[in-house]
């Protein structure tokens, strides 16, 4: 198993990157936008916690800022009809912190929210993890570590920002994707300048 990877971030693209070890190997990893939002420019020096999910149509590497994003990962993957890509979904769109607050309180409204989260999924996941996230229910808000997701940063406000104009969270989504991969960041009014520009002329 790929449990981390180190290197020199390579290239940015909207949902995922590529990190170049000190060995020469170029990894792909996808990440949720909570972490594209907080990646450095291109060159410098980054850190992932993975996990390597391997599927008859191919293997792909997740990448997480650390241990307990990752293991919440995990979490999610092992309900039935949540796969990694749905579980990268709600991890951009609620984060960590919230994501498991809407479990734990079975808001199937929120969780249903999210692209690719129908109601009886969301229920199903209430059922199955509301009682075995306690060890996720003790990060701070203010901490910004290990627990914080984008519902702490520019990114989510600006996420919501969109869905309030109209965009449904699919668009808004990879729209603030392309936005942070091309600038790096950037205050939440920038960034939803930068996803509307992208909206509204493709």
């Amino acid at each position: 198993m790929i449990a981390q990877v180190s290197g020199r971030l390579a290239a940015k693209q909207a949902d995922r990157v590529v990190v170049q070890t000190a060995g020469g190997v170029g990894y792909e990893i996808a990440v949720p936008l909570g972490v594209m939002e907080q990646l450095p420019p291109v060159g410098e020096s980054v850190s992932f916690a993975t996990e390597l999910v391997v599927r008859e149509d191919g293997w792909a590497l997740y990448g997480f800022r650390d241990e307990s994003e990752r293991r919440f990962f995990q979490r999610l993957i092992g309900v039935t009809g949540i796969g990694p890509r749905i579980a990268i979904a709600l991890m951009s769109a609620l984060g960590v912190a919230r994501g498991v607050r809407a479990v734990q309180e079975r808001n199937i409204g929120l969780l249903s929210s999210v692209n690719g989260i129908g109601k009886k999924t969301a229920e199903r996941l209430a059922l199955e993890l509301a009682d075995k996230l306690g060890e996720f229910a003790e990060p701070s808000a203010g901490a910004g570590g290990a627990g914080a997701g984008p519902a702490d940063g520019t990114a989510e406000a600006a996420l919501k920002a969109l869905e309030r104009l109209g965009y449904d969270t699919a668009e808004a989504d990879r729209a603030l994707r392309e936005a942070l991969a091309a600038a790096g960041g950037g205050s939440t009014e920038t960034l939803v300048r930068r996803a509307l520009q992208l909206l509204t002329h493709g």
